[in-house]
């Protein structure tokens, strides 16, 4: 199962892997959201939208539904 930027709960940390879709609007790239970065889960709006991030630094909110087209790899709390 791929794990996606939905599935992260609040305060887990993970890295980006693809943003290979065709569906994910140019502007959040253009914010950072490109595999490799770093993103961290700060708060989820009620009824679970939308999601508030924190990528390598920038805060953006996402809809859950653009999250679930972002793919991660969660990051190990040490």
């Amino acid at each position: 199962m791929k794990t996606t930027l939905a599935h992260l709960k609040r305060g887990e940390s993970a890295v980006i892997t693809d943003v290979s879709s065709s569906d994910i609007p140019l502007k959040l790239l253009e914010m950072g959201c490109l595999p490799g970065n770093t993103v961290v889960l700060v708060q989820v709006a009620p009824f679970q939208d939308p999601m508030y991030l924190n990528i390598n630094g920038s805060h953006l909110a996402i809809r859950k539904e653009t999250a679930s087209l972002i793919l991660i790899e969660k990051v190990a709390h040490e």
